[in-house]
């Protein structure tokens, strides 16, 4: 069991959660419009549809990873790749944070976790994510892959959710600041762009 690859995934979530993207910006503008409560319903969908694309990767994945060294590599390599791809675009989109709450429309808890939950689903950028990043933090030679998979989604899951909720139920005070401050988009926008290449990079040198 390695725990270090463990400990590396969380900071790795931990910092793509916290960088600015259309989840926790939509979280943020329901905080704002519609209170704390509505925003944490917002972040239960969206967390919800991670655990069906965690499910699609993992029995996916988990078959191609076991036929072949070839396989594992083209996968390692097809990672990195879209990863570097990520930070490019994140390096070409403006830096600036726009949060325009007049556009939200008020919505009941309900609706929220349903739209937060298509809004995930529907988006298959996220399996796509997770087909990248997850492989790399593969943490035992022993446990069988699916089950790695679902541990890897489920640690994904947790930290996103606590770092979204934070966003939800700190939302006045984060929306504030960011309409204050003019460098925190730039700052932001390098730090997604290290984290990214930094993946990236360790996926290339991961060993299966």
């Amino acid at each position: 069991m390695n725990y270090e690859l463990l400990y590396t995934f969380v900071v790795a979530t931990s910092i793509l959660a916290i960088t600015p993207g259309p989840d926790n910006i939509f979280v943020l503008l329901q905080s704002v419009v519609n209170g704390k409560k509505y925003g944490l319903a917002t972040v239960a969908g969206l967390m919800t549809g991670c655990i069906v694309h965690t499910t699609l990767v993992a029995f996916g994945m988990s078959t191609l990873i076991k036929q072949s060294d070839a396989l594992f590599l083209i996968i390692k390599i097809f990672g990195a790749c879209y990863l570097f791809f990520l930070a490019f675009q994140v390096y070409k989109a403006d830096s600036s944070i726009e949060l325009q709450s007049n556009t939200v429309a008020k919505k009941n808890p309900l609706q929220l976790f349903r739209q937060g939950f298509i809004m995930n689903v529907l988006n298959p950028k996220v399996s796509i994510f997770f087909l990248a990043f997850f492989p790399a933090f593969l943490f035992s030679d022993h446990l069988n892959t699916v089950l790695q998979f679902y541990v890897l989604g489920g640690i994904f899951v947790c930290v996103s959710f606590v770092v979204f909720a934070l966003i939800a139920i700190l939302a006045d005070y984060i929306a504030g600041y960011l309409k204050q401050s003019k460098k925190i988009g730039l700052i932001l926008k390098w730090v997604q762009i290290i984290v990214f290449v930094a993946i990236g990079i360790f996926i290339l040198l991961s060993e299966k």
